[in-house]
C-alpha cells in the first residue's frame, strides 16, 4: 500500500501535571501525574512526511497499583518503558498500516516491560496494563501521522483501500473479508453525550465549597459544573467496600443532577458507576443495587451501567456476572488487555467492554469489531 507508513523519528515529551483538585478513586487519590506527549514523524511509500501526536497520563495508581513498589518507582518505570518503546519503534524501518505496526510490536512492548522491571529491580514487575498505557501515546501518534501524511481523515483509513490485512489476522476466520471500517460509523455524529467524572472527593453543592478550593473562576462543586456546562451524564467513583456509603453517594449525585435548572433540552440525566475493582464479588454489587433501588428508585432507574466492579484478573476467580448483568449491564475495563481476555469476559457473562485508547487505539478498534459482531 502506498499509504503505508514507517517511523522516521519519535520523541516522547514528559511533563508533570498538577491536578486542579484531587481525584479520588478505588486505589487512592491523585494530586500530580506525569503526562507524556509523543511526536512521531512518519513517511509513506510516496516519500511524503508528516508529524503525528499522541498523549496520555501515566497513571501508575490506576495501571500499576502496588503496595510493594512506591509511586516514584512506578512512575520512573513507566516513563522509562515509554522512552524505550519509542526508541524501539524508531529503529524499525518497516512500512505498514499503524494498526499492524502497533499490534505487531505489542509483544515486544511487553518484553520491554519485563526488561525495565529487571533493570530497575522492581519488587513487582510492570503489569500488562501499565505497559499498554506506556505504548498508547505512540500508537495514537502513528494513527494521527498516518492520516496527515496521506491527507485523509484517519478514520477513513481503516478499509481495504488502506489496509493490507483484514481482521481475520487478529480475530480469526469468522472475520475473513471484514475490515475495521465495516464496524465504525461512516461519518462523525454531530453530538455525543459526555460523562462528567465525579471523584470520591468532589464536592456536590455550592455550600460545601470553601476558601481552600481553587479560586480561578471555574466551577468547583458539581451543581456549579452542571449550571455552567449543561451536563446530564455522570460517572461516579465509588469505594466498592462500603455499600452504605456508595448508596448514599449515588443517591446524592442523582439528587443534585435531578434538580439542576440547566438541562439543554434534556428531561433526563444518566449515571454510571466505577469502583475500580474494589468489590470483593458480584454479590457485593448486587447488594448495592438492591439497596440503591430501595433508597433511591430514581438513581437506580438512571443508572446505565457498572464499570469493572471486581478484580482485574478475570481468570483468577472466574466470577460469573450473569445475575448482576440481569440487573444492570456490567462492563469489563482493566480486565481486558487482549483479545483472549475479551473472549473470557464474554464467557463469564460480562455485558460488554469499556473501550479506552489508554490501552491502545489500535486494540480499541479491534475490540469495536468484536463488540459490534
Amino acid at each position: 500500500m502506498l499509504s503505508d507508513i514507517r517511523v522516521v523519528e519519535i520523541k516522547p515529551i514528559f511533563k508533570k501535571e498538577k491536578f486542579r483538585t484531587p481525584l479520588k478513586f478505588g486505589t487512592g487519590h491523585i494530586e500530580e501525574i506525569t503526562s507524556v506527549a509523543v511526536r512521531a514523524k512518519v513517511e509513506n511509500r510516496k516519500g511524503r512526511t508528516a508529524e503525528g501526536w499522541g498523549n496520555i497520563l501515566l497513571s501508575d495508581l490506576w495501571a500499576f497499583p502496588s503496595k510493594e513498589v512506591a509511586h516514584e518507582e512506578r512512575d520512573k518505570a513507566m516513563r522509562q518503558l515509554t522512552a524505550e518503546f519509542c526508541r524501539l519503534m524508531a529503529a524499525s524501518k518497516e512500512y505498514s498500516h499503524p494498526v499492524d505496526l502497533y499490534l505487531g510490536a505489542k509483544t515486544e512492548l511487553l518484553n520491554l516491560a519485563g526488561q525495565v522491571s529487571r533493570e530497575l529491580n522492581l519488587a513487582q514487575p510492570l503489569p500488562v496494563l501499565a505497559a499498554l498505557v506506556c505504548g498508547s501515546p505512540l500508537d495514537a501518534a502513528l494513527h494521527d501521522g498516518f492520516g496527515r501524511v496521506n491527507e485523509i481523515d484517519t478514520y477513513a483509513g481503516y478499509g481495504p483501500e488502506f489496509m493490507e490485512y483484514d481482521l481475520s489476522r487478529y480475530l480469526g476466520k469468522e472475520f475473513k473479508g471484514n475490515f475495521i471500517a465495516d464496524f465504525i460509523k461512516k461519518e462523525y455524529v454531530s453530538k455525543l453525550p459526555v460523562f462528567h467524572l465525579v471523584g470520591g472527593m468532589d464536592k456536590l453543592i455550592r455550600s460545601e465549597v470553601d476558601a481552600g478550593d481553587p479560586q480561578d473562576g471555574l466551577p468547583v462543586s458539581l451543581d456549579e459544573w452542571i449550571d455552567k456546562e449543561g451536563i446530564f451524564c455522570f460517572k461516579i467513583k465509588l469505594t466498592g467496600k462500603d455499600i452504605g456509603a456508595d448508596v448514599e453517594r449515588t443517591k446524592a449525585v442523582a439528587e443534585v443532577a435531578g434538580r439542576s435548572p440547566v438541562r439543554q433540552g434534556k428531561d433526563k440525566f444518566y449515571l454510571s458507576t466505577d469502583s475500580n475493582e474494589m468489590c470483593a464479588s458480584p454479590e457485593v454489587v448486587i447488594e448495592y443495587l438492591h439497596k440503591l433501588r430501595d433508597v433511591s428508585p430514581l438513581a437506580y432507574e438512571r443508572l446505565l451501567y457498572i464499570e469493572q466492579p471486581t478484580e482485574r484478573e478475570l481468570g483468577e476467580h472466574r466470577f460469573d456476572m450473569a445475575r448482576l448483568a440481569n440487573l444492570k449491564p456490567v462492563l469489563a475495563d482493566e480486565g481486558i488487555t487482549d483479545v483472549d481476555k475479551f473472549q473470557l469476559s464474554r464467557n463469564l457473562n460480562w455485558s460488554g467492554a469499556a473501550l479506552k485508547t489508554c490501552k491502545g487505539h489500535s486494540s480499541a478498534l479491534i475490540y469495536v469489531a468484536l463488540c459490534e459482531r
